[in-house]
């Protein structure tokens, strides 16, 4: 439990009630109890305020009127991220190795573990692999050879980290993750396809988070390159030579071709597809299940893709849309025939 004081004190929010008043846990603000906390961050949603049940509530100042009587409130900028802040605190998710190394984990000698290094069942590292201060490897992981591991990042069970993948401190990998594999590079001789050895490999920074079977491929000649603090969602798949710039979010299954350079602070939405050998500028937002083939210069939203719609309705615009390219003929030749009587009026004028 943690007294509203000591989290007024660690938000830098001003405490409205009691500050002797303690939680031990969060909850939404509808089925939220003694004892807990929870949040109002979207203002049509007001009317929970004057329900809730909930010890304590983090508010904005313009909401504080609408709290129900005998209702802490931790008022802040952002109740978002404090509520973020808070969640932390009282995070129970377990760790996904505990100290020292299992029995069944396979180490080579050559591998350098640092101080603190928790290694799961069955899990393997390679030569010459780094692992860094108080990082912690899941059961089933692999390690391959000369990787590095910063400190303190966490790997769930089963993440696969290729040969010579470096990877920043604070970092959380997913189960599943695939780190490093080949990148797609074929060169086609008289229709055998060839294989062309990918021999960069990929260089991820601090903070990130690599969502749950997610793919980061390595580079063919230069590396794959994922800046600070970007989080990256389950079932992603990022091609050979990608740059992800920092702070940027990328939502479930979406995928970035191969050499595609995405700037910082960039929003994509879930299942997005983006083309190959582009460039995507600084903060732009990309909507889910977009398809983008351009490079994009101009921050700003870019949306594509039709919204689902009844099957006859589809079909219907369907037929229409094949026809688009003899209406535009028509309309061409519409144009024309308007034009010429004009044309002969004005000829007639000057003569």
């Amino acid at each position: 439990m943690i007294l509203l004081s000591v989290l007024a004190e660690k938000l830098n929010a001003e405490l409205i009630g009691d500050a002797a008043c303690g939680v031990s846990s969060v909850a939404p603000l509808e089925k939220a109890g003694a004892g807990q906390l929870s949040f109002l961050s979207n203002s049509k949603f007001r009317s929970y305020l004057a329900q809730t049940q909930a010890s304590a509530v983090l508010i904005k100042a313009d909401d504080q009127p609408f709290v129900a009587p005998g209702v802490n409130a931790l008022v802040v900028a952002d109740p978002y991220v404090a509520f973020a802040r808070v969640a932390q605190l009282f995070d129970t998710t377990p760790k996904s190795a505990y100290a020292g190394i299992h029995p069944t984990a396979v180490v080579d000698p050559t591998a350098q573990l640092a101080e603190g290094v928790a290694i799961g069942a069955k899990a393997v590292i390679a030569a010459n692999a780094v692992i860094g201060v108080g990082v912690q490897i899941g059961a089933g992981c692999y390690i391959g050879e000369g990787a590095k591991i910063a400190a303190n990042t966490r790997l769930w069970a089963n993440v696969t980290v290729y040969h010579r993948v470096e990877i920043g401190e604070r970092c959380v990998i997913q189960s599943g993750a695939v780190i490093g594999a080949d990148g797609f590079g074929f060169a086609n001789e008289r229709g055998n396809w060839l294989k062309i050895p990918q021999t960069g490999t990929v260089i991820i920074g601090d903070d990130c988070e690599i969502g749950a079977n997610t793919c980061i491929d390595r580079g063919a000649l230069e590396n794959t390159l994922i800046g600070h603090n970007v989080i990256i969602d389950n079932l992603c798949q990022i091609a050979h030579n990608v740059k992800i710039g920092d702070h940027t979010a990328m939502a479930g299954c979406t995928t970035i071709a191969g050499s595609t350079t995405i700037g910082r602070y960039c929003i994509i939405g879930g299942a997005a597809v983006i083309n190959g050998h582009i460039e995507i500028c600084d903060g732009a937002h990309i909507s889910g299940m977009a398809m983008l083939m351009k490079p994009v210069t101009e921050k700003g939203v870019y949306t594509s893709g039709l919204p689902a719609t009844t099957n006859a309705e589809w079909r219907r615009n369907t037929a229409k849309l094949r026809q688009i390219d003899q209406l535009y003929q028509r309309v061409k030749q519409l144009e024309k025939q308007l034009a010429a009587p004009v044309a002969a009026a004005v000829s007639s004028t000057e003569e």
